[in-house]
């Protein structure tokens, strides 16, 4: 799946992205808008990952979730 598909289907997935990574704010929800590497960033800032590892937690979350 590319980046467009997630930013078109961003609205629908905001509640998923709330339920894993219930740390992030609707700030951030606004911010990320859909855009693979701002979710990663800010799963990274908040909860204190590696750039590797959040991306392999979002990644492993997309998958899971066919997004």
């Amino acid at each position: 799946m590319n980046s467009q598909t997630l930013k078109g289907n961003w609205n629908q997935m905001k509640g998923a992205v709330k339920q894993k990574w219930a740390d992030l704010t609707d700030d951030d929800m606004m911010h990320i808008e859909g855009d693979r590497d701002k979710l990663v960033g800010r799963v990274q800032e908040r909860y204190g990952h590696s750039r590797e590892d959040a991306e392999r937690d979002v990644d492993e979350w997309r998958r899971e979730n066919q997004y």
